[in-house]
């Protein structure tokens, strides 16, 4: 039988998949969430990091590409899963990035995220 947060992760997949980040966030991060990219101080509250991602959407996104997961595994109240984003920048420039997310889940919410890109 599929976990909540087996349910959850598909559903936010689906919704990156068509580049949906505000909507995966609003829906899925907790309140009291902690993003973290790669070796960075980690981004606090969900109010603060869906303005921050809105942000980046208005002021430097020009298209969307993609967002493909490849494989996940849920261990507990743990996540992890790789992917592949693309997006066209205002620039001009493309940003690719390869990661794997490690996330911890909370009241079927994610507490805390932190993202490895290569």
């Amino acid at each position: 039988m599929e976990s909540t947060i087996e349910k959850n992760l598909k559903h936010i997949h689906e919704l990156l998949a068509k580049g949906e980040f505000i909507e995966a966030m609003e829906t899925y991060l907790h309140d009291d969430v902690e993003l973290k990219e790669a070796n960075d101080a980690p981004k606090k509250g969900k109010a603060f990091n869906v303005k921050f991602e809105q942000d980046f959407i208005d002021n430097q996104l020009a298209e969307f590409i993609k967002y493909e997961v490849n494989n996940y595994a849920i261990n507990g109240n743990h996540s992890f899963y790789d992917a592949v984003m693309e997006l066209k920048l205002k620039d001009g420039s493309t940003m690719l990035s390869e990661q794997t997310v490690v996330t911890e889940w909370k009241d079927d919410k994610i507490f805390r995220e932190r993202y490895y890109h290569s």
